[in-house]
């Protein structure tokens, strides 16, 4: 399956996610659903929030130029997620990859959530 083929059809095609893009840790899109763009700063910033959680707790993160207040962001976890009004972002970091999907109302955390986690198992289970 390709990178796009993950953001098209697992996570944007799931209903529940509204924008997904996949970041390669070392840097570049793998993917993008289409005009979701993350600036280079903040592509660098979501896969170095990893690395300095207390620093997202407390000052939350950039996507696709949109501010996120970080809700959850626990240590040594994979998982940060974020909420601007009723949307909501979920980052999950890979062995090799960070995946970042943005939900929007009436969607919910709870609904969105297992969608990027799962997308996340089948790239982690694939060594990516």
């Amino acid at each position: 399956m390709s990178w796009q083929t993950y953001v098209d059809s697992s996570l944007v095609g799931s209903g529940k996610i509204a924008r997904a893009a996949i970041l390669g840790q070392a840097g570049g899109v793998w993917a993008t659903s289409a005009g979701y763009n993350l600036s280079d700063e903040e592509q660098k910033a979501i896969v170095h929030a990893f690395n300095d959680l207390e620093g997202v707790r407390t000052k939350g993160f950039r996507a696709a130029n949109r501010k996120f207040f970080t809700l959850q962001a626990v240590e040594g976890g994979r998982s940060i997620y974020g909420k601007i009004g009723a949307d909501g972002c979920i980052l999950v970091k890979t062995k090799q990859a960070v995946l970042v999907a943005e939900y929007a109302a009436p969607t919910q955390a709870p609904e969105a959530t297992p969608v990027v986690e799962t997308v996340a198992d089948w790239l982690i289970a694939a060594g990516f």
